[in-house]
């Protein structure tokens, strides 16, 4: 083979390769634009609004002591197991039943709300007569706990959780039997 047929080999496959990667490039940059996920981007920001409303960043309750970072859920990634869960763990029918709430929050104007009228919009699902609204209440505050204190942050940070609590002690001298 000679010289130039080889660097025309080599040229050709550099490019298609570069040209590959600029088409990988793109279709991840248009990913984020065209979200192809079970919820929209709408109610993932919705969802991740209502986990931060239930636990908020830096509640001193939460917060393992002075100098440890604010944890919350947001920053636990509580709302993307809950995004997760009901997207892999429930019934279709449950799944329709969330984005419905979801909706209804979103046309009440949910997202654009001060913490204080999402704590208001949230606790008004609570009390309210229809059963689908206080059932959708309870599921996110029940997941939402879960979610959160079964974090490592929360269960090593906080609670002093252990994996193995004792110690193996492995070629330890036996006492002798009297």
């Amino acid at each position: 083979m000679n010289r130039r047929k080889s660097l025309k080999i080599l040229g050709a496959s550099a490019a298609g390769i570069a040209g590959l990667a600029l088409v990988e490039w793109k279709w991840q940059l248009l990913d984020g634009i065209n979200h192809k996920g079970f919820f929209t981007n709408r109610e993932e920001k919705l969802i991740s609004a209502i986990a931060d409303t239930i636990i908020p960043e830096g509640l001193p309750a939460i917060t393992p002591s002075p100098e440890a970072k604010p944890i919350g859920a947001l920053s636990t990634g509580t709302d993307i197991y809950l995004r997760k869960l009901f997207e892999h763990c429930y019934e279709k029918e449950d799944q329709d039943k969330i984005k419905l709430q979801l909706k209804a929050l979103d046309d009440k104007g949910f997202l654009k709300a001060s913490k204080e009228e999402r704590q208001a919009m949230l606790l008004a699902l609570n009390t309210s007569e229809k059963e689908e609204e206080k059932e959708f209440f309870a599921l996110m505050k029940e997941q939402t706990i879960v979610g959160f204190t079964t974090v490592k942050e929360v269960m090593v940070d906080y609670r002093h959780y252990q994996i193995a609590p004792g110690f193996y002690t492995g070629c330890a001298d036996v006492p002798a039997q009297v």
